[in-house]
């Protein structure tokens, strides 16, 4: 333990020269930036950013990679909150109450709690980096194909709690996203699935497509067909000042913080889940069990809290496996393994032994660089908030262009750009007949993954279902999935009873 501490304050006197530092700074801006503009995910920031390590020492450029990593789990925020448009499918579940609580006057208030839920989650999840990287790297190296599969299953299966309305509908809804996912190349068999022997259909169809057209070109044609009429913001944005939650409201939702950033730092342990799977399965989690399930999705704080915080935490414990055994568990962290590789380095057990001051640099880097994202986006809070005081026309003029280039940006495909029109129209549909847009993104965003983690699982094990049920992770998820599937017929059959037994007891 004293060693530890000693060689994180090592840590901690590197990032303070001059190059870690402004490095540092670089990252978490370049990751906000990232963050904000739809269709730039934070791997993409990681990516293009990479080759500029090249002429760096080791530790300045994975700095500068984690700084992007980490900020750009927090950037993708303040687009989803005041426009509704996720810079990342990360914030998909934060939009759900964040833009509700913005449409009530209170837009700078939401972005407070999602600049604390960042903080919490991003810095209890690295202090745990730093104490408990080894006994928690040797447990998640046992997970395998059959426990991701669960896990994701667990994160669909929170279609049930997000949707408000019809069940079926959200199940409907949520198919149609699994299915596209479907469309191109199979990845195990390399076989074309509904392709109709077009070209152009043979990659797929990226679910930013889906997501930035359902959330971004929707909503702005839901608002159009309502004469932007955005009389409560627009009256308040002017006036507004950066809003923390008071301590009094914070301590209400401690256990929230808490349960959010354990189950980010342990679903980011494992691969290929991420922030993605951490923010949806944590949102479901407060839908299923908290307080205040009923209204989630209305603007509140628990629907805020959970997502960014689990989303914040995942950071922390995607970095444990990449250090300690050398794994990348997300396609960020495996653009920092390059640049590892690249340097000449190879993470490992042994990297404690061999380069022990340039880890704990690394970690060092990563608990200061969520203080210094914090810091700034606590000041960048104000000039955004400010921004509701133009015409909504034309903020929503800006936001077609925008996610037109981010459309293009994600795969340099016109393509591309008509899907995300189309996806537009069916969004402005959903909203329309009512139908839930939500579980169509969460399909297309996590079928893919489902869909490999499932095919990977059948092929290793013969086809033997009852895997899923036999292994502890996945059996636990399992039965969860199965507790969220049917728990709202429960409900509604005991609130019906109760129903009956009052007509009865007034007849």
């Amino acid at each position: 333990m004293v060693d530890i501490i000693y060689n994180l304050g090592i840590g901690f006197v590197h990032c303070f020269s001059l190059t870690n530092l402004v490095l540092l700074m670089v990252g978490l801006i370049l990751g906000l930036l990232v963050g904000v503009l739809p269709g730039l995910t934070l791997v993409m920031g990681v990516v293009l950013a990479l080759p500029f390590t090249y002429a760096m020492d080791i530790t300045p450029a994975v700095i500068l990679l984690t700084a992007i990593y980490v900020s750009g789990t927090y950037g993708g925020a303040f687009t989803s909150i005041l426009f509704r448009i996720p810079g990342e499918p990360i914030h998909v579940p934060l939009l759900w109450d964040g833009y509700a609580m913005a449409r009530q006057g209170k837009p700078a208030l939401a972005l407070g709690w999602t600049l604390l839920a960042a903080c919490i989650g991003g810095l209890v999840s690295s202090i745990a980096m730093v104490f408990l990287a080894q006994p928690i790297a040797q447990v998640a190296l046992t997970f395998s194909s059959p426990d991701y599969f669960a896990i994701v299953i667990l994160g669909l299966m929170t279609v049930v709690t997000l949707n408000r309305g019809s069940i079926t509908n959200a199940y409907i809804s949520l198919f149609l996203g699994l299915l596209l996912t479907t469309v191109g190349v199979d990845a195990i068999y390399g076989s074309a699935r509904f392709t109709f022997d077009s070209q152009l259909m043979m990659d797929g169809i990226d679910f930013l497509t889906i997501m930035v057209g359902a959330y971004g070109i929707g909503e702005v044609l839901t608002r159009l067909g309502e004469g932007f009429t955005t009389e409560p913001i627009k009256q308040l944005g002017g006036k507004m000042k950066t809003q923390m939650p008071s301590f009094g409201e914070v301590w209400k939702l401690r256990n929230i913080f808490m349960r959010s950033t354990i189950i980010g730092h342990l679903i980011g342990l494992i691969a290929g889940a991420g922030a993605t799977v951490s923010s949806f399965v944590a949102y479901g989690v407060e839908g299923q069990y908290s307080k205040r399930k009923k209204e989630m999705g209305s603007g509140i704080p628990e629907g805020i809290a959970a997502p960014q915080a689990a989303a914040t935490a995942s950071v922390g414990g995607a970095m444990v496996p990449l250090l300690t055994l050398g794994i990348p568990h997300s396609a960020a962290t495996a653009v920092i393994l390059a640049a590892f590789l690249l340097h000449g380095l190879q993470p490992g057990p042994q990297v404690f032994i061999t380069s022990a001051p340039m880890v704990y640099t690394i970690f060092a880097s990563l608990i200061l660089g969520i203080i210094v994202m914090c810091v700034i986006g606590y000041f960048a809070v104000k000039p955004l908030v400010k921004v509701l005081d133009y015409p909504e026309s034309v903020i929503s003029s800006f936001i077609m262009v925008f996610c037109f280039i981010g459309a293009f940006s994600i795969r340099n495909n016109i393509t591309d750009l008509w899907f995300m029109i189309i996806f537009g129209i069916v969004g402005y549909i959903f909203e329309k007949i009512k139908f839930p847009i939500a579980p169509l993104v969460l399909g297309a965003i996590l079928g893919r993954l489902a869909e490999n983690s499932f095919m990977t699982t059948m092929i290793s094990y013969q086809n033997d279902w009852t895997i899923f049920f036999r292994r502890p992770v996945s059996a636990v998820c399992m039965v969860l999935s199965v507790a969220a599937l049917f728990l709202p017929m429960v409900t509604h059959l005991l609130s019906r009873k109760k129903e009956q037994a009052a007509e009865v007891e007034q007849g």
